[in-house]
């Protein structure tokens, strides 16, 4: 019989949602000590919340986790204390090059700063309960580590230095300020110089160094795609799957078979297509469009039935077993230039889960009626079994729709007529997003060409034309229908959300825009149609570039959560992802929760909220090794160029200078605030400016500058750059031409920006942090080879979903 007061829980009702055996909310536990008055003994606690014997070590558990969270704290004498009450701040450290680190709270707020001292006890990453105290010389405030909540390194990755007989392992992530020393005998014999892998065996305490062993030799760092390895144990990246795991996908045939299609209605007959990058080799959605009479006049048609077929990815990876492990594990697939990290295995990825053509898939299908105004009239979600009938690229399927005579239209006449009807389908689409007042920014993703000996040979832009934008809409439309499905038959799944700007930075974009005489509309909760109105506006005006990317970067990060708040950029009151299970665990999940609502039944992971948590984390830690590795590479590309000038745009504005967007080249180097002239400059961060107190000389976000390549340091993977003059050709190394770039009327950024729905990994609305406190992480030294691949890269292109 439960306690009367747990019966009071006023989450019970989630908690049963949740769990079978559901325990008592982790609200109602801080509710129940902070009637209390007092810190409270274990035993006691049972007691006030009800929980019986068999529940204790069930219970005790969830105590660990709220212990790990900060919200709960042991005295000396075991008994719980509110962390609030003590005046503690938990949150997770992030450690600086220089020695130093910060706490970044973990409800928000101000972060606090941790002297060299206080980091002597910690590694970056470690989750921790801090007292806050006074100001350091510059006005910091301060705070001094009370608890270590979690140690969260177990293993890092970092270069062997051998030193008078010492021997220490130095973290390739510069954040990690402490080097590991290695007891002798467990450094496998490496050589200095050598990358390796160290298990940490003591953590650092204030009076001692971390200790580990090797247990991994990872090579040299002239190894070929040494950059990808560090990349991968960097960011804890699994990218071995398991025997397990293995073998359990091997024992699927790689046939479907005929037993497989109990239950499923037989689309092998409808002219379904794949339209995907020219590089992509797991094929998850298929698509086919026919125009609809709704009228007795069968000329004219009144709408389309679109029939979107994604992978069922589900039919393959059961709730609990190895494979849905790895997955959760992975989150994501990971792609880097030449190389990729698949959340499933190749059997499954490449293979039966691969819409390949001219075989036999399963799939489940979103079938949708949509009228004239590109409104979704019905819809519904069946499994089926189906085959391809073409694997179209985008770029055959654009010159098809642009020469609809052509000879690949010619060569595809049998899908050619489908092909003009999706992209029909997809001029209504298009308007009836403008009228939505969905966000669209202009970006440039870019694409790495590599030469025979593995070198980049050239950075060129990835340009998106009509065939791209088709497929993306296609796509929108079915991930909309498996959000409203799941939502009208209220079972809890993962939506894709994304909030408006905050406060804060609503009120420093408005700012800013004034400052040209620009309004944003929509008072304090602005809607995306006020974002578009203005974009509309400031549309080919000089200043075009910077106002953009203000606004871009007044936008918040896309995550995923059970609490459905909508998409702001894409103008959604709901959106999930439902169109790449192969690649995306949340779209696995979605999966599985409409098979579970057509069968009567619910599907119940588990904590959605942590499911939700995890996934985003999983993306973003992709999207750091991803661009870690590019950045590396970008580096390499510009060694040969140090003392070359080029044009470029100001992409950034710090406080310790400028970062610039190479034209042309679609590289970002720093211009260091002492390198800006004979001046004191000082940083506005509202108006992205740098302006200097004597001269007056200012520079901006979104402002044109001639530079001159001075240093490229491969060991932080950073780029510097100094002001060129005019004659700076007379100046450059003999017989050498400078690289001038002619001045691009809209410059490429740098940094590749996606769309939901969009762009093979996460939302545009998910931006690249603004160059700041963060410190950008070491990489590696420079390699004299590389690998010997030549293709452009092994990613799934750039369909937006």
């Amino acid at each position: 019989m439960k306690n009367k007061r747990q019966s009071k829980d006023p989450h019970a009702e989630r908690e049963a949602e949740r769990y079978e055996n559901p325990l008592p909310s982790r609200e109602f536990v801080l509710q129940v000590m902070e009637e209390e008055g007092a810190p409270v003994a274990v035993e006691q606690l049972y007691k006030l919340v009800g929980i019986r014997k068999a529940e204790r070590d069930v219970f005790n558990r969830r105590l660990a986790a709220m212990e790990r969270d900060g919200q709960i704290i042991r005295n000396r004498k075991g008994a719980l204390c509110l962390a609030e009450k003590l005046d503690l701040i938990a949150g997770r450290v992030q450690g600086h090059q220089d020695g130093f680190g910060f706490l970044i709270p973990d409800g928000g707020g101000e972060d606090l700063f941790l002297s060299p001292r206080e980091m002597a006890q910690v590694l970056h990453g470690d989750r921790v309960m801090v007292r806050p105290g006074g100001l350091d010389r510059r006005g910091r405030r301060e705070g001094k580590i009370v608890e270590v909540l979690e140690r969260v390194n177990k293993q890092l990755v970092g270069r062997l230095i051998r030193e008078q007989g010492v021997v220490m392992v130095a973290a390739e992530d510069h954040r990690f300020n402490q080097d590991v020393l290695i007891p002798p005998g467990q450094d496998m014999k490496a050589k200095a110089g050598q990358v390796v892998m160290v298990e940490l065996i003591e953590q650092p305490s204030a009076y001692a160094k971390p200790i580990g062993r090797v247990v991994e030799v990872l090579g040299n760092y002239a190894d070929p795609g040494m950059e990808i390895e560090i990349a991968l144990r960097k960011h804890y990246l699994p990218h071995q799957f398991s025997h397990e795991t293995m073998a359990l996908a091997e024992q699927f045939k790689p046939k479907v078979l005929a037993k497989d299609w109990k239950g499923r209605i037989d689309l092998r007959e409808l002219p379904l297509i794949t339209i995907d990058g020219e590089t992509a080799r797991d094929f998850d959605d298929a698509v086919y469009c026919e125009p609809i009479a709704t009228s007795g006049d069968k000329k004219e048609p009144k709408g389309w039935r679109l029939v979107v077929a994604i992978a069922d990815v589900s039919f393959y990876v059961r709730p609990g077993d190895a494979l849905d492990k790895e997955a959760y594990d992975r989150g994501n697939s990971v792609y880097f230039p030449r190389r990729v990290i698949p959340m499933l295995p190749e059997a499954l990825s490449n293979g039966l889960c691969s819409i390949n053509p001219d075989v036999d898939r399963l799939c489940m299908v979103c079938d949708m009626q949509i009228d004239g105004k590109g409104k979704i009239k019905r819809y519904k979600f069946y499994p089926s079994v189906m085959r391809s009938k073409a694997r179209m690229t985008y770029t055959k399927v654009y010159d098809m729709i642009i020469n609809p005579e052509g000879e690949l239209a010619r060569e595809y006449a049998h899908i050619q007529p489908h092909v003009r009807n999706l992209y029909d389908l997809y001029q209504v689409l298009v308007k009836a997003r403008e009228k939505r007042g969905a966000i669209e920014f202009e970006t440039t993703e870019t694409l790495m060409i590599f030469n025979d000996q593995g070198k980049i040979d050239r950075i060129e832009p990835v340009v998106r034309n009509d065939a791209h934008r088709l497929i993306e809409e296609c796509m929108l439309a079915a991930n909309v229908c498996a959000s409203d499905f799941l939502k009208e038959h209220h079972h809890p799944v993962l939506y894709r959300i994304h909030e408006g700007p905050t406060e804060e930075k609503l009120e420093k974009v408005r700012g800013f825009m004034a400052e040209f005489g620009f309004q944003l509309g929509g008072g304090d909760a602005p809607h995306a149609k006020d974002y578009c109105k203005l974009l509309d506006k400031i549309k080919g005006r000089p200043d075009e570039q910077l106002l953009q990317t203000v606004l871009l970067r007044s936008m918040q990060q896309a995550v995923y959560s059970p609490d459905n708040v909508g998409h702001f950029g894409l103008a959604y009151e709901s959106y999930t992802h439902f169109t790449s299970p192969i690649r995306r665990y949340p779209d696995l999940l979605v999966h599985r929760a409409i098979k579970a609502v057509l069968e009567g039944k619910k599907y119940k992971p588990g904590n959605w909220v942590e499911l939700g948590m995890h996934c985003s984390m999983t993306e973003r830690r992709a999207d750091e090794a991803t661009r870690d590795v590019q950045t590396w590479l970008k580096c390499y590309y510009m060694q040969d160029r140090v003392g070359e000038v080029f044009e470029g745009t100001v992409s950034g504005v710090a406080s310790f200078g400028l970062f610039v967007a190479l034209d042309g080249v679609y590289v970002e180097g720093l211009l260091h605030v002492t390198e800006l002239g004979n001046d004191y400059f000082h940083f506005d961060n509202v108006r992205h400016m740098m302006t200097g107190e004597r001269t007056g000389k200012s520079f901006r976000l979104g402002d044109r500058v001639r530079i001159k390549v001075a240093r490229v340091d491969m060991e932080t993977s950073k780029i510097d750059f100094v002001l060129a003059s005019l004659n700076e050709a007379s100046e450059s190394t003999p017989g050498e031409k400078p690289a001038k770039m002619p001045a691009a009327k809209k410059p490429a950024k740098a940094t590749t920006a996606k769309t939901d729905g969009a762009g093979r990994g996460r939302n545009t609305l998910g931006l690249p942090a603004a160059p700041g406190r963060k410190p950008k992480s070491k990489s590696t030294s420079p390699r004299t080879s590389r690998a010997t691949s030549k293709s452009t890269r092994s990613t799934r292109g750039s369909k937006k979903k």
